[in-house]
């Protein structure tokens, strides 16, 4: 995964022998959400750019339902030509295995095409919980098993999936207490109802800089360009931890490669732009860039370590 900053990418067109004369039709981008926040934001970003570098328009679909499933099917049973198109989050990843009968499969039924990037978690605490970094916070829950409580934004969010791993990572247990949405959860941690809570931005950054939470670590792999103060959970002693909300776009499988290659490089060129980057960064999103090889990869590991983290908190969700 590499930053964006001064690249500068050439588009191909799609070969003729690989996918034909692409695209030959407007090109519908679905996001499984309705519109507002982080994906459609990232769908509309797009839109704008393949219609104006493609030669043909392309529409933000809003499909929301099922937790973001019902969108991603209909992308999942889509014709494989470039037409039809996923932009989503890691929830493509966590419902491989919240939902037990999901109607497709992540990596059988998808291509990765462009990486879009990331949004990290944020450990807060109550400030009157009696520590002052990960380490203290560690030892209290291991003196104090099931006595510490934690808010999440509901069974199999990212938010509960993001404290159920540092659970696993760090042998600790707390109590889940669930929210319908962040706000609503960080009133109750800075009130005391709740202890801990692992949290996505920009909600949490004011509540960070007026000082109503006390912030302890980030879970990236590398520091956050929003909280550069904060050490990663890595940093903090947590080996191996990394848990993001990531964005991306996806495309039907067996989508051509030569189709796939022209979208990615578009989307590539877009991220480089500073007014891009800027709308993507007030939603708390970090742009970077992977190839689709790499995209491919990494969603495969993200399945297998959601299924992990599911099976062990015993997250279920049904369609």
């Amino acid at each position: 995964m590499n930053g964006l900053a001064g690249t500068s990418v050439a588009l191909p067109v799609a070969a003729a022998g690989d996918a034909g004369a692409y695209p030959t039709r407007p090109i519908r981008l679905v996001a499984p959400f309705a519109p507002g926040g982080g994906v459609d934001v990232s769908a509309r970003f797009i839109s704008k750019q393949l219609s104006e570098n493609l030669g043909q328009s392309a529409i933000v679909d809003n499909r929301p339902g099922a937790g973001s499933t019902i969108g991603t099917d209909l992308v999942a049973k889509a014709a494989p030509d470039g037409h039809t198109l996923l932009v989503t989050h890691n929830a493509i990843a966590i419902n491989q295995s919240l939902y037990p009968k999901l109607p497709y499969d992540t990596v059988r039924d998808f291509t990765q095409v462009a990486f879009i990037g990331v949004t990290t978690f944020t450990l807060v605490v109550n400030p009157a919980l009696p520590v002052k970094n990960v380490k203290e916070l560690v030892a209290l829950a291991k003196a104090k098993p099931g006595a510490l409580n934690y808010a999440s934004t509901g069974a199999g969010g990212g938010s509960h999936l993001a404290t159920e791993y540092f659970m696993l990572a760090t042998g600790t247990k707390l109590l889940n207490v669930p929210y319908k949405g962040t706000a609503p959860a960080l009133t109750d941690l800075v009130s005391g109802q709740t202890h801990v809570m692992l949290s996505g931005l920009p909600g949490t950054v004011p509540f960070i800089k007026a000082k109503r939470v006390l912030a302890l670590a980030t879970t990236s792999a590398k520091r956050s360009i929003f909280l550069p103060e904060l050490p990663t959970l890595q940093e903090a002693g947590v080996d191996g931890y990394e848990f993001d909300a990531w964005y991306g776009m996806h495309a039907p499988a067996k989508t051509p490669r030569g189709i796939i290659n022209t979208l990615h490089a578009t989307v590539t060129k877009a991220l480089t732009m500073p007014e891009v980057r800027q709308q993507l960064m007030n939603q708390g999103i970090e742009p970077r860039d992977m190839t689709p090889a790499e995209f491919a990869a990494f969603v495969r590991r993200e399945v297998d370590k959601c299924a992990k983290i599911i099976k062990a908190s015993g997250a279920r969700a049904e369609l």
